[in-house]
């Protein structure tokens, strides 16, 4: 592993990825304090922040382009984007729950689903990682799709028998990870 790829890659690139990674980090601190409290605000407009530098930064990288200077993994940026808009809407309208929802599907669908994008050759974080061998990034895209699409149908059959996910905080953080 080398950070060469990350340090010469252009500065959007950077800020991106910087942006992207600090938004990692403080997802699952401001997602799962028990308590809503001041360090969750705070690490939640940070994270709000972070996911919406991520967002934009992403409009100003083009090495993947198939429409234009776009490609597919822009209409994910722009979903977080509306994401954002909507779970800040919600939260100052007094609407925990679906605030508490929209964050999360975005923290696990938008960050983790495009961040496993990343891991396709050519691109800079597979670079980062698998320097010799690029095609252990496919890899882990697989087994990145794999658990998402276990953990979703996990859910589907949960809901078929009946269960709410309201037993204990454990199932609830659980079936969050996997939803």
């Amino acid at each position: 592993m080398s950070l060469d790829p990350i340090l010469t890659a252009a500065p959007v690139v950077q800020i991106h990825a910087s942006a992207a990674l600090l938004a990692l980090l403080l997802g699952p601190v401001a997602l799962y304090r028990r308590r809503r409290d001041r360090l969750h605000k705070i690490t939640g407009y940070l994270w709000v922040l972070a996911m919406a530098v991520t967002a934009l930064s992403s409009f100003g990288i083009w090495s993947f382009a198939l429409i234009g200077p776009f490609s597919p993994i822009h209409l994910l940026a722009v979903l977080a984007l509306w994401s954002l808009w909507q779970g800040m809407r919600q939260i100052l309208a007094g609407r925990v729950a679906a605030h508490a929802q929209t964050m999360h599907s975005l923290y696990w669908r938008g960050l983790i689903i495009a961040g496993l994008f990343n891991f396709m050759p050519g691109r800079v974080v597979n670079r980062l990682l698998f320097a010799q061998d690029v095609w252990q990034g496919w890899i882990v895209i697989a087994l990145g799709l794999a658990l998402i699409l276990w953990g979703g149908l996990r859910r589907r059959r949960m809901q078929r028998r009946g269960r709410s996910g309201k037993e204990c905080r454990a199932t609830r953080q659980r079936d969050a990870f996997f939803a």
